[in-house]
């Protein structure tokens, strides 16, 4: 939990998924959630939690995750895109781009 909340309320954007072990959508993401960590890792962090583990349980809670994987950006403490579902590498570096062009445009 300490490590979810340090990692959000950073400066930079933060990626978080949220998957369980026994998620067949969890584990087809897993090859493009690694590539998007690899490939954006100078623009974004990055933290998966498993909302099996009974420490994600106060995070799983408040931000009400009922699907998963459900993904997630954050900024300074602020969820600033979520989506439930497998979704595409590009996909994803779109909503990182967006959220870049929206931050430079100063609305962060």
């Amino acid at each position: 939990m300490l490590n979810f909340e340090r990692m959000i309320w950073q400066e930079r954007l933060t990626f978080v998924a949220f998957t369980a072990s026994w998620c067949n959508r969890c584990r087809q993401m897993e090859p493009i959630l690694q590539r998007f960590e690899e490939r954006m890792a100078a623009r974004s962090e990055f933290l998966t939690l498993d909302i099996e583990e009974p420490t994600s349980e106060p995070v799983v809670r408040r931000y009400h995750v009922v699907s998963v994987p459900t993904l997630m950006f954050f900024r300074r403490g602020e969820l600033l895109w979520r989506e439930s579902g497998a979704v595409s590498f590009h996909h994803l570096t779109t909503i990182l781009e967006e959220l870049e062009e929206y931050e430079l445009a100063g609305h962060f």
